[in-house]
């Protein structure tokens, strides 16, 4: 295979697996509940909405990004020169694919979110970060739903 297919090739699959890892949810929302979290009893607790503060969630990376990354730039570092020379070209092209898959992964996984500051009836003040997608106001009535795990803030 010549080197322009090879090219080809590993550019498809490196869309692919950053493709895919985009589509692994780890949200916390307000309002999206996974499997895990159905049918388990929650406290609840009753408060006012204190504060609001937008902020971004920037969650783990799988390393898909720095392994496909790295391959591509390995392949392509190779296909430099010849003998001594590709080879290193190519571990010197891993380490910089590496290091770009990893930044692209984590630019696509980054998301808006709120820190909602509550003050409880009973006076206590809690503050909860989940992904912005409901509207909080100062002065909002609101319940916070807690497991032994999580803690989530509804109108």
């Amino acid at each position: 295979m010549n080197n322009v297919k090879r090219m080809a090739c590993v550019v498809a699959a490196l869309m692919g697996s950053l493709g895919l890892s985009a589509c692994v949810s780890t949200h916390t929302s307000g309002s999206v509940y996974h499997p895990g979290q159905t049918q388990n009893e929650m406290s609840v607790r009753f408060g006012v909405v204190d504060s609001v503060r937008e902020v971004t969630i920037a969650p783990g990376q799988s390393g898909v990004g720095t392994l496909t990354g790295a391959a591509l730039g390995g392949l392509a570092g190779s296909t430099v020169g010849g003998g001594r020379g590709s080879t290193a070209a190519g571990l010197v092209g891993a380490v910089v694919g590496g290091i770009v898959g990893s930044n692209i992964e984590a630019e696509s996984k980054m998301r808006k979110g709120l820190e909602i500051t509550v003050r409880l009836d009973n006076g206590d003040i809690k503050a909860i970060t989940q992904d912005a997608d409901d509207t909080f106001r100062p002065g909002d009535r609101v319940r916070l739903l807690s497991d032994r795990r999580a803690t989530r803030v509804t109108h």
